[in-house]
């Protein structure tokens, strides 16, 4: 069964996590980041995967939210758990194994180099992990097949009808949203991104 994991992909953050990455903390939180936490009580307990430099992760902390901050890059952890003064730890995303633990999953542009066999399965995981009327929001760089960018980087590039029927192939959602809008990627790069936020439903099941 395949993991989601690319091992190109994770050499590249490993071998390039102290330029760009690390300097992302300056730029302060992304932009959808306000309207997530909107969403959310203030007590909040939040899984965020894919922290990078730590930017979105430091707000959140900042704001007194109880976050889990996380990344699948070793050598990223202990630097950004330095630099924002907020506990780190790997995690990848096959290894998420929590069940109903968390209010809320931020994962801002880090699933979209999960493969698109995989993603359904990595969907699943974090439904498991939220509680019930949990919310939960990703991004995606915009596309129609899965593929490598100039730099060897595996990416998913959804379309939205892909993402939608990925999304409740996965489970069933009781809030899906979709909003696209142009952005940039690694070094610049214009690129349309999908942010998706879905609620889990108030019901407990067993998925």
């Amino acid at each position: 069964m395949t993991t989601g994991e690319d091992p190109a992909t994770r050499a590249f953050y490993e071998e390039r996590w102290h330029g760009a990455y690390r300097a992302s903390l300056d730029l302060g939180p992304s932009k959808q980041l306000r309207a997530f936490l909107d969403r959310l009580a203030a007590d909040s307990a939040i899984l965020e995967l894919g922290t990078g430099g730590g930017r979105d992760g430091k707000a959140m902390a900042d704001a007194g939210y109880s976050v889990d901050i996380t990344d699948g890059c070793a050598a990223m952890v202990e630097e950004t758990a330095k630099r924002i003064g907020h506990p780190v730890r790997v995690l990848r995303f096959c290894d998420l194994s929590a069940e109903q633990l968390y209010d809320g999953v931020w994962a801002q542009a880090c699933l979209l180099h999960v493969e698109r066999a995989a993603l359904p399965g990595m969907i699943a995981r974090i439904y498991r992990a939220l509680k019930p009327g949990g919310v939960f929001f990703a991004s995606y760089k915009a596309g129609d097949a899965e593929g490598r960018d100039r730099w060897g980087r595996l990416f998913n590039y959804p379309d939205p009808d892909w993402l939608h029927a990925t999304y409740f192939e996965a489970v069933d959602w009781a809030v899906f949203d979709l909003n696209t809008a142009p952005g940039h990627g690694y070094n610049g790069e214009q690129i349309d991104w999908h942010s998706v936020t879905v609620v889990k439903g108030e019901k407990h099941d067993d998925r």
